[in-house]
């Protein structure tokens, strides 16, 4: 890897102003169907391992999986405050994130946990307009209430519908508020940071923070069955090292906001996936709830028709909310 201090071209530089080419499509389909499959797998290997023990073992191949696909890329130098939003990026989207998902799906179901995080759209929209000041509009407000509604619904449905004890939507939050506090770092990162390098980083660093964990890895991978141990290196490999970087060339060719609305498609991939696996079908007011929800993230990116529909806060720079990472 050759290291440098001098910043990468800006990520939409190659933006083409047609539609995405057939690889950029290929990435999304990648991506999407890897994010969906985590899930499921997820889900199935949560029986033989705890979830801080998967996090680490699914971390530790996703480190040595983008180590690789590093090899002959260009290294930019981290400076002082790139080294902070790093750090949060990879202790948020990849180690607590990665922890809490998997104690999710202990009790809850894959389709359900999938519907639940897709709310971080919506709070990374509210983040970027309240912390990075990019201004927040009439429908992320509607769209966020609409979400904060169908969570509700999943909640009282995972409740009553006879799986779980509701518990799993708690570690589910938490794991759309790290996500989210991840994607704001990442933002500002990637202004000098190439995404394939941050995305390293970040996993690395989420590896190192779950090092506590293994010793209930190695005595979970001594008893699990070799089926379970393959879906730990799956999750690593697939979800973690190939979905990061196929979405990170799609974001560098199209915006975020085209991009973002991709990961729509994810929760009802999981429902089929889940049924087809497990024969699991979320508690029909959950499924309400996820609809309500993915409703509220649909809201929330409309575009204020006039600028009196935006209300910036004081600072902002522009209006109108962001989607998942840029």
């Amino acid at each position: 890897m050759n290291v440098t201090a001098s910043a990468p071209p800006t990520l939409l530089a190659r933006e083409p102003a047609a539609g995405p080419d057939l690889r950029v499509l290929a990435a999304i389909v990648v991506t999407v169907l890897a994010w969906a499959s985590a899930f499921v797998v997820i889900r199935g290997v949560m029986p033989y391992f705890s979830g801080g023990g998967l996090a680490l073992g699914r971390l530790l191949v996703g480190t040595v999986g983008l180590a690789l696909l590093m090899i002959g890329r260009r290294w930019v130098l981290p400076r002082g405050r790139d080294w902070a939003l790093i750090a949060v990026y990879g202790l948020g989207w990849f180690g607590v994130y990665n922890v809490a998902l998997n104690i999710s799906e202990t009790t809850l179901d894959a389709g359900t946990t999938s519907m639940l995080v897709n709310i971080a759209p919506i709070l990374i929209a509210l983040g970027g307009g309240i912390i990075l000041r990019e201004g927040v509009t009439r429908w992320l407000v509607i769209g966020a209430g609409l979400a904060f509604f169908g969570v509700v619904l999943i909640a009282l449905g995972t409740g009553v519908g006879g799986f779980g004890d509701g518990s799993g939507v708690w570690w589910v939050l938490l794991a759309a508020a790290v996500y989210t506090a991840g994607v704001l770092c990442q933002k500002p990162a990637l202004r000098r940071i190439p995404a394939s390098q941050l995305t390293f980083m970040g996993c690395a660093i989420g590896a190192l923070a779950c090092l506590p964990f293994t010793p209930a890895l190695l005595g979970e991978l001594a008893d699990a069955p070799t089926g379970a141990i393959l879906g730990v290196v799956y999750l690593g490999l697939v979800p973690t090292a190939i979905a990061f970087s196929t979405w990170a060339y799609a974001l560098g060719r199209m915006p975020a906001s085209r991009l973002g609305v991709t990961t729509y498609a994810v929760p009802p991939l999981v429902v089929v996936m889940g049924l087809v696996a497990f024969g699991e079908v979320p508690a029909p007011l959950a499924i309400v709830g996820g609809i309500v929800c993915l409703a509220g993230v649909a809201v929330s990116r409309r575009m204020p028709r006039t600028r009196a529909d935006a209300m910036p806060r004081p600072g902002g720079v522009r209006s109108g909310s962001d989607s998942l990472a840029e």
